[in-house]
């Protein structure tokens, strides 16, 4: 199952313009298969093939997780003002956005969009249900970046429990390649002995931090990108900043440095003492962590919904009345939540449904796992071929039809070509291994969304109407809420199954709404 495949789209490309479009998360990663050079060729032989005269070509290499990247804002731009070119080539989902605000960008230019790798072909016309899938791999794309997030997330903190700072220097250390081949942090020899003098001087306590601020600055203390002095409140969270004395806290955890500390522990403690001496604000009882508050906003003033308990036991819910006295009631929770189940049953589908959209998105995943086998056999000929060469040339050499050194240089090359087939390889063997795995999870979310709901803790309770609606408000007793992309086509499918459902017409309606033609 899928959009409109290419057969189909082919009697209406000719002779239109197309802009192609392709992206990689990094340098890093343009040396693991995923090259920019790589993407082009298959897109422009595929202009070529289908009869697109290509406009313009727009290549990033820069992460696609937020907005704005700088040759797909131009891209935008272009296909804004030039109305005659509406088709976009890409390679996959993926390389186009892994973020939900470049989709809506996207999606309002009413653009034709040809997934090459993915043989689909997505059209302003196109079915309700074909843009759901489409919504549902733009899911799995953000999901595959916000997994890449986790795993940035773990190395950094296996970094700290190496004793070695792993994010950006702060003012006063420098970024350097370590002697085992790790980044780590050094003292900046410009400005780590003015943050030692400043320490110094504070830790007598004869210095108010406006005047430690300004003698830094007479020293030349600044930030290293723009050049601009430093604030008072710089230099307070400089003498709060742990890491200056060879310790630091990450992720709320306390470590031993490997790297050269500025000042000793002890003075670093001397200075604690001065400023906790200096009457710093009490620090405020943590709030109660209720699982609406800030989520709704009132309808009658457009201020916040925010929990409070009563009588020890009761939460109620109530509009902040920023904007002064608000006729809105206090509400209890209980009805609210109520109010947020309803919603997410809005989504839920049939177990058979979900069997069959299961079953779908794997098929839908078909061609780009072909096109992965048929480059793992191309490459897999291709390293034999050199394979039989580098025999070839070693019965030469043996036999003394070539030099020795002849042999070396071109068997050294050879091995080279291998070692990159190699690598190739393993992108396209582990290429999307778990990506429509992601999908079908997503659609067991929906599937059993409000069941979780009614039975998760005030936290994940947020976290998933976080995940599933936005713009919730409340108003005489009423939550109105919006589903986010593509939970809003799943709805709308859902209500159209139920009521043909309630029609007698059970077995009609589900082929019409969740299977293509």
């Amino acid at each position: 199952m899928k959009a409109k495949t290419v057969r189909e789209t082919e009697s209406v490309c000719a002779a239109r313009h197309a802009v192609i479009y392709a992206r990689v998360s990094s340098k890093d990663q343009e040396k693991e298969g995923y090259s920019i050079p790589a993407q082009l060729e298959l897109l422009r032989g595929y202009a070529g093939a289908h009869g697109f005269e290509v406009l313009q070509e727009f290549t990033d290499v820069e992460t696609a997780k937020a907005a704005g990247r700088t040759s797909f804002g131009e891209m935008i731009a272009l296909l804004q003002k030039t109305k005659t070119c509406r088709t976009m080539l890409v390679e996959k989902t993926d390389r186009l956005y892994r973020n939900l605000k470049d989709w809506v960008t996207i999606e309002d230019l009413g653009l034709e969009i040809h997934f090459v790798k993915e043989n689909v072909v997505l059209a302003p016309d196109s079915r309700s249900s074909e843009k759901f899938m489409h919504g549902i791999k733009v899911l799995m794309a953000k999901n595959y970046i916000d997994n890449l997030s986790e795993e940035t997330r773990k190395g950094m903190l296996e970094k700290a429990r190496q004793g070695i700072w792993p994010s950006f220097a702060p003012l006063g250390y420098l970024n350097v390649d370590g002697t085992n081949g790790k980044r780590t942090i050094v003292p900046d020899s410009n400005l780590a002995p003015v943050i030692t003098r400043m320490f110094e001087q504070y830790a007598t306590g004869k210095y108010s931090l406006k005047q430690m601020a300004k003698t830094a600055r007479a020293d030349g203390l600044a930030y290293r990108k723009s050049g601009d002095a430093v604030p008072t409140s710089t230099v307070h969270k400089i003498f709060r900043n742990r890491i200056y004395s060879g310790d630091f806290d990450f992720d709320g955890t306390m470590y031993h440095g490997s790297y050269e500390p500025v000042v000793s522990r002890q003075l670093w403690e001397q200075v604690q003492a001065v400023l906790d001496g200096r009457g710093a604000k009490k620090t405020r009882k943590m709030k109660e962590q209720f699982a609406f508050s800030g989520l709704i906003t009132c309808g009658h003033c457009g201020c916040a919904m925010v929990g409070e308990i009563k009588k020890g036991r009761y939460i109620y819910y109530h509009c902040t009345g920023f904007k002064g006295k608000c006729p809105e009631p206090y509400t209890r929770e209980e009805v609210l939540e109520e109010k947020f189940t309803a919603l997410l049953k809005g989504i839920a589908f049939s177990d058979e449904t979900l069997d069959w959209v299961r079953h779908a998105l794997r098929e839908s995943h078909r061609d780009e796992r072909q096109f992965h086998d048929e480059a793992i056999a191309k490459l897999q000929r291709e390293h034999r071929r050199l394979q039989d060469r580098i025999d070839s040339m070693y019965e030469d050499k043996l036999d003394g039809r070539i030099a020795n050194e002849f042999f070396d240089s071109k068997a050294a090359e050879t091995r080279a070509a291998q070692t990159a087939i190699i690598r190739d390889l393993g992108a396209h063997q582990t290429a999307n291994r778990s990506y429509i795995e992601e999908g079908v999870q997503l659609l067991e979310l929906a599937h059993r969304a409000y069941a979780l709901f009614e039975s998760q803790p005030a936290a994940e309770k947020r976290r998933l109407l976080d995940f599933v609606l936005s713009n919730c408000t409340w108003k005489g007793g009423e939550l109105t809420a919006k589903y986010r992309q593509p939970f809003d086509v799943l709805a709308v499918a859902v209500a159209s199954e139920q009521q043909r459902v309630g029609e007698g017409i059970a077995e009609t309606a589900r082929n019409e709404i969740w299977l293509l033609g």
